[in-house]
C-alpha cells in the first residue's frame, strides 16, 4: 500500500540516535488526515485519493465545498490533496491517516512551498558576477547587463536569467530518512532540511526512490 500524508512544518531541532549521535531532524506536524474521496476511472477518468487536512470551521466553508464534504460525511477540512496511487482499494471515504503510516527508517519525499523573498536582482536570483566598480563602470556594478540581441531576433530571448521574483515555489526534496515518529502527538521527525517556512503546509509521501 502506498502512503502519504499531510501536514504542517514545525521547525528544527536534534535528537540522538541509538549509538548517541545528534541527527538534525526537522519536526512535522502530521495528521491527523482524513478522506475525503475516492476517484475512480469508470467516474472520473483515473484513480486518485483525495485527502484532507485542518479543521474548519462551519461557517467558513462556501456552498459547493459545503456540499462535497457532505457527500463524503466528513468534516471540513483547509487543506486538500489528491495523490494517485497504483492501487486505491485499500482506501475508504472517512479513513483517518495517522503519522503512524510511517515508521522509522523509511525514506520519504516531502514537497512544499518554498520561503518567497520578493523581488530580486540577478546576483541573488541567479549568482550573477559583478561588474568592477572602477574605470567607468558606472553605477550599475549589481544590473544585469544587456540583455537584447540586436536587430535579429529584436526580441529578448525566452528563459533569459533576469531580475524577478524569487522564491514560494513549489519544491520537492527526495529520498529522506524518517527518524523517529511520535505516533500519540502527531509528530514525524525528518532527518535533514524541508522547503518551506514554519507554519507552512508540507505533503509526505513514500519515497519514490526507495
Amino acid at each position: 500500500m502506498q502512503k502519504a500524508i499531510i501536514g504542517k512544518k514545525v521547525g528544527m531541532t536534534q535528537i540522538f540516535d541509538e549509538k548517541g549521535r545528534v541527527v538534525p531532524v526537522t519536526v512535522v506536524e502530521a495528521g491527523p488526515c482524513v478522506v475525503s474521496q475516492k476517484k475512480t476511472v469508470e467516474n472520473d477518468g483515473y484513480a486518485a485519493v483525495q485527502i484532507g487536512f485542518g479543521d474548519l470551521k462551519a461557517h467558513k466553508v462556501k456552498k459547493p465545498m459545503a456540499g462535497h464534504f457532505a457527500k463524503g460525511g466528513v468534516a471540513p477540512k483547509k487543506i486538500l490533496r489528491e495523490f494517485r496511487f497504483d492501487d486505491i482499494d485499500a482506501y475508504n471515504v472517512g479513513d483517518i491517516i495517522k503519522a503512524d503510516v510511517f515508521a522509522n527508517g523509511d525514506k520519504v519525499d516531502v514537497t512544499g512551498t518554498s520561503k518567497g523573498k520578493g523581488y530580486a536582482g540577478v546576483i541573488k536570483r541567479w549568482n550573477h558576477s559583478r561588474l568592477k566598480e572602477t574605470h567607468g563602470s558606472g553605477p550599475v556594478a549589481r544590473h544585469g547587463g544587456s540583455n537584447g540581441a540586436c536587430s535579429s531576433p529584436s526580441r529578448v530571448w525566452k528563459g533569459l536569467k533576469m531580475a524577478g521574483h524569487l522564491g514560494a515555489e513549489r519544491v520537492t526534496v527526495q529520498n529522506l530518512l524518517v527518524a523517529k515518529v511520535d505516533a500519540e502527538n502527531n509528530l514525524i521527525a525528518i532527518k535533514g532540511a524541508i522547503p518551506g517556512p514554519n507554519g507552512g503546509t508540507v505533503v509526505i509521501r513514500e519515497s519514490v526512490k526507495a
